[in-house]
């Protein structure tokens, strides 16, 4: 596992935003071959997706032979509403690139059967070629896309039912009334997530140090289902200062010391 520190929140989604361009770039997709890229929503992300349209903006990357699949999204919530992912995605994303409508797919979280919702996502993605790169963020509890604590690091995409914190966490966003979280929502799995050919995870902020802290300096444990990724064989992590106050000073020192030694952060802060 790769971890990257950077120093602040923007620095973090400029050399995120940067790498996942440049990967989109070497594999130079084309219509019969497009490039396969996994997305997140939450917060965390927003700066990634910032840089990201600014590299558009600026003919630097067309994302018009790019294929996405989102991680999850709401059971029960229109997709019109303000807080389905349907909505986030275009709002913050989709509606500021050049990628083709028929080219995104997210989770119907108002399908008549979710099962079957569930596994044809599967097998959509299997019929795209797999995911060339998976974004990501975690939670607090340190949970990626909506595999909560207890989750099988094994899983596919299904229907989940959303831990208390989780529904408090996200309470933000529906003026916070936990009554207005919908309580259950459709995810891939992290047998999903681990299947793509490269896993990227941002992670910033003082109320995620916790989190990376099970995740990186601890073993893998199916209560902090993000640690999975220490099986990955391409799983970078990208975090901030902030992010890092819980983390053992050996471990902290270690990837300091090995991204100074390798020009890591300038490699692709200075990318564009």
């Amino acid at each position: 596992m790769r971890v990257i520190i950077a120093r602040n929140y923007d620095e973090m989604s400029k050399w995120a935003a940067n790498y996942v361009a440049s990967r989109i770039l070497e594999f130079n997709p084309t219509a019969e071959k497009p490039f396969v890229l996994g997305c997140p929503t939450g917060s965390s992300p927003l700066g990634l997706y910032r840089q990201l349209i600014k590299l558009y903006e600026a003919g630097k990357i067309s994302f018009r032979n790019v294929v996405t699949f989102n991680m999850d999204e709401y059971v029960n919530l229109p997709e019109e509403h303000p807080e389905s992912y349907h909505s986030f995605m275009w709002t913050n994303f989709f509606s500021h690139i050049d990628i083709r409508k028929e080219n995104v797919h997210i989770l119907n979280g108002n399908a008549k059967d979710l099962k079957v919702e569930c596994e044809n996502y599967e097998k959509a993605i299997e019929a795209a070629g797999g995911i060339d790169l998976f974004m990501g963020g975690i939670g607090p509890d340190g949970h990626i896309a909506f595999n909560e604590p207890g989750s099988s690091l094994s899983s596919r995409t299904r229907v989940k039912t959303l831990t208390t914190n989780t529904i408090q966490a996200n309470c933000r966003f529906f003026d916070n009334d936990v009554t207005k979280v919908p309580k259950q929502a459709l995810t891939v799995g992290v047998g999903t997530v681990m299947a793509a050919r490269e896993v990227l995870i941002v992670c910033n902020g003082p109320q995620k140090s916790r989190a990376l802290h099970h995740i990186i300096d601890d073993g893998v444990n199916h209560m902090w289902t993000a640690s999975a990724l220490q099986m990955h064989e391409h799983g970078i992590i990208v975090c901030d200062e902030e992010a890092c106050v819980d983390l053992k000073l050996s471990t902290y020192q270690y990837f300091m010391d090995k991204q100074t030694l390798e020009g890591a952060l300038p490699q692709y802060i200075d990318k564009f």
